[in-house]
């Protein structure tokens, strides 16, 4: 079953999310329920906060980002056409190596990419699904997913990472975005 994802503006999308356990209630059905919310949304991350429920949760599924060109290194082709992940209770431990921009968009903000400033490496560590510990290095394209969607757990949004004159140029969108003045083709909850 899809959940309506919510949008920009809900008190939700700025908390801090607490970490779960695997006593966590229907955990299973939420994670499963959160895969299909992000496919039929045509996303490649999704954050538990995104969907109404402030806890240290979140898939990433790069392969709709698969590209195969000579703009990614043969690592970044073969991790992106493959990888497909749950994060539980994540924690960033390290973000390194240059700054480097790429347009980004959200779920939560349809209809509006920007360019982001994201360090090119990063290590996490995080629980998969069975619980089990895992402490890994992910780069490039990857690590910007995951670093948006860590960012959701944390809550800071995208647009809070961009200049502030580009904040007060969408400062409109983000508006009519809040009451439901877009068009997107995935349930959504919005909030005046």
């Amino acid at each position: 079953m899809s959940l309506p994802i919510y949008s920009y503006g809900h008190k939700v999308l700025r908390k801090k999310a607490p970490p779960i356990d695997k006593h966590y209630p229907n955990l299973s059905q939420l994670i499963d329920q959160m895969w299909v919310t992000m496919e039929n949304a045509q996303g490649v991350g999704l954050a538990a906060p995104q969907i109404g429920k402030s806890i240290r949760l979140f898939i990433v599924d790069t392969r709709p980002l698969y590209i195969s060109n000579d703009r990614l290194d043969i690592h970044n082709q073969i991790e992106l056409k493959s990888f497909r992940q749950t994060f539980i209770n994540p924690i960033i431990t390290k973000e390194e190596g240059e700054y480097w921009s790429y347009s980004e968009g959200c779920l939560s903000i349809p209809t509006i990419r920007e360019n982001v400033k994201r360090k090119n490496r990063i290590a996490i560590e995080y629980l998969d699904v069975d619980f089990k510990q895992h402490n890994k290095i992910f780069e490039g394209l990857l690590a910007r997913v995951i670093q948006h969607e860590y960012d959701h757990i944390e809550g800071i949004l995208f647009t809070d990472l961009l200049s502030p004159f580009k904040k007060r140029l969408l400062k409109g969108k983000l508006s009519d975005i809040q009451i439901g003045k877009c068009e997107v083709d995935y349930p959504m909850r919005f909030f005046s």
